[in-house]
């Protein structure tokens, strides 16, 4: 079951994950909510605003958003037998959040999140 959006990601290189950051922040006026070397996530108005460094390639086509459910592992099989392609299998990337990304029909991409962290109606 698909919850709603919940995560648009940003990619950014490796060493500009730190002033990616301080961007962001400086363009929500808030702090981030998550905190790593690996990812930076900033609750924007009950939706998240992730940073991660590495994984794709910045620039145009270069964000994925997320949508959230409760069970990954179920929604991934789901949606793969609509007929989407697995891109990024489940990836466990801390704090009980799992996520992966999918490829629609036509390649556009779809990802899926379980984040037991991000409240959408806490809004900082």
């Amino acid at each position: 079951m698909i919850l709603g959006l919940r995560t648009c990601v940003y990619f950014v290189p490796e060493d500009q994950l730190t002033a990616a950051r301080d961007w962001y922040a400086k363009v929500g006026g808030i702090k981030p909510y998550f905190d790593t070397p690996y990812y930076v996530g900033f609750n924007v108005g009950g939706f998240e605003l992730g940073v991660h460094p590495g994984g794709q390639e910045p620039g145009p086509g270069g964000a994925v958003c997320y949508w959230g459910t409760p069970d990954i592992v179920e929604e991934m099989v789901r949606i793969k037998a609509l007929g989407a392609k697995e891109v990024t299998a489940i990836q466990d990337v801390g704090g009980g959040i799992k996520l992966a990304t999918l490829a629609d029909p036509w390649g556009n991409l779809i990802g899926i999140i379980e984040n037991p962290q991000f409240d959408p109606k806490v809004v900082k």
